[in-house]
């Protein structure tokens, strides 16, 4: 099958990426791979993690607080996946309900308060649908977001470390910067999902990922991506300080450059950004 290369900014040539779609799908859903507070406790210094929507109650699925890249204060927001099935449950297989959404939504609006750039971790097969979810809001939780940090006066960016599924991953994926890492994905919905609706078989999911251009390369050609992070064959569980150590200089890089810029700037670039993908012509 046909693979499409892509430039590969860290080492300066076009490479042909080793894996399928499917099989990008199957590296970014591993129970192994590294999870976002992981991440969070590798990349950042004096994380203090802060809790609850000031609603409801508070969704472990969604972590979030303040920390350090190096000397600056961030704000640092992740969708929380578990290594076990304890910890799975716990943190709802990294599917967030509305509270969730409204929490990460706080610490947003309490970083712009107080000036400080926000980094996300994405890591989830969408949005939690069960009923008491939809009765709390669902749907309007995920748009407030997206309306919110459209407008949010200070730097963002978005990193996709595992799965980006649907809204779900939106909804913290509204970005000046929007990263990949190397071997994740980043759709509208499961390949399953799309293949029971297109063919109405759920089993031809390996088919429906190669179609849908959900990995990191297909994604930074078509410009919905700034940047690919490499991992390591076969996966960042591999090795997680080759990864995660690279991921740390992309941002202290980023957020240097971003936080140079003029807020009304930065305001219309992200706009642009985003607008762009509204623009159709006959």
């Amino acid at each position: 099958m046909y693979l499409q290369k892509y430039y590969d900014s860290t080492i300066g040539k076009v490479v042909k990426p080793m894996s399928s779609a499917s099989d990008k799908v199957k590296i970014a859903r591993k129970v192994s791979r590294p999870t976002a507070l992981e991440y969070i406790n590798h990349i950042f210094t004096g994380f203090i993690e802060l809790h609850g929507d000031r609603n409801f109650k508070d969704d472990k699925a969604v972590v979030g607080g303040i920390a350090y890249l190096n000397e600056t204060p961030v704000t640092v927001i992740g969708i929380q996946k578990g290594h076990t099935t304890e910890e799975n449950i716990e943190r709802n297989f990294g599917s967030p309900h509305p509270e969730g959404y409204r929490k990460a939504l706080r610490l947003m609006k309490q970083a712009e308060k107080f000036k400080r750039p926000i980094i996300t971790f994405v890591n989830t097969s969408g949005a939690y649908c069960g009923v008491g979810a939809e009765e709390r809001g669902q749907g309007e939780a995920i748009a407030r977001n997206l309306f919110e940090m459209a407008n949010l006066k200070v730097p963002i960016i978005s990193v996709i470390i595992g799965e980006g599924g649907s809204g779900g991953a939106l909804a913290l994926a509204v970005a000046d910067r929007v990263w990949m890492l190397e071997n994740s994905v980043y759709s509208i919905l499961s390949p399953e999902g799309f293949a029971s609706i297109l063919w109405r078989d759920s089993s031809r999911a390996k088919e429906a990922a190669e179609l849908m251009k959900i990995t990191a390369e297909n994604l930074l050609e078509m410009g919905v991506i700034d940047k690919v992070i490499k991992e390591a064959a076969g996966g960042a569980q591999n090795d997680f300080s080759f990864t995660a150590n690279l991921l740390k200089t992309r941002l202290e890089n980023e957020i240097s450059e971003l936080t140079s810029k003029d807020i009304q700037t930065l305001l219309k670039e992200r706009y642009d950004r985003f607008r762009k993908f509204g623009d159709f012509t006959e």
